[in-house]
């Protein structure tokens, strides 16, 4: 049930922040429900290398609103299957490290909606001390994380960002 304090609060957000706010929610939803936009098993190992289209002869059969976030998967994340979610019998668009990030980027978001939250250094290091060491040991040794893992340090980095975002955003309604 919606309380009437959330719509009294939606309606005396700024515009910066109902606009971070429906873009960030919309895109956490459209990434998570992407792979039951496609028909059962139809992306099969989507592997690749950031900065490419690696996969566009599976993402062209695909329906306009799930080729579009696939196409932004496939040239923004390597897609590695092993490092990746599935769900529908389809690999997610993004690495588990990626959808790590997104949604604590709505979860930080939300958090910072209702409380009073200053971002100090020491605080925004230790959010993204565990991303950068997950990432950097596994990319330098033989170290091979899990996706939990991934999904973890990606969430905490995004909370921090997401915050972010917020005071941002409030800024800006200011002026």
């Amino acid at each position: 049930m919606t309380s009437w304090k959330t719509i009294e609060k939606w309606n005396h957000m700024g515009k910066w922040n109902k606009t971070s706010f429906v873009l960030l929610w919309g895109w956490l939803s459209l990434l998570l429900f992407s792979p039951y936009m496609i028909d059962n098993g139809s992306t099969g190992d989507l592997s690749g290398v950031v900065g490419k289209y690696d996969n566009k002869e599976v993402i062209e059969e695909m329906n306009f609103l799930a080729k579009f976030i696939y196409y932004v998967g496939d040239l923004n994340c390597h897609q590695l299957s092993q490092r990746s979610y599935s769900y529908n019998d389809n690999q997610m668009s993004f690495c588990a490290r990626d959808t790590g990030i997104f949604l604590g980027l709505v979860l930080g978001f939300m958090y910072a909606s209702r409380k009073k939250i200053v971002l100090t250094l020491p605080l925004v290091i230790a959010a993204l001390l565990p991303i950068g060491l997950d990432g950097t040991i596994q990319l330098l040794t033989d170290y091979e994380s899990t996706n939990p893992k991934r999904l973890i340090t990606g969430l905490i980095a995004g909370v921090a960002t997401g915050i972010a975002i917020k005071i941002i955003a409030d800024s800006l309604d200011k002026r």
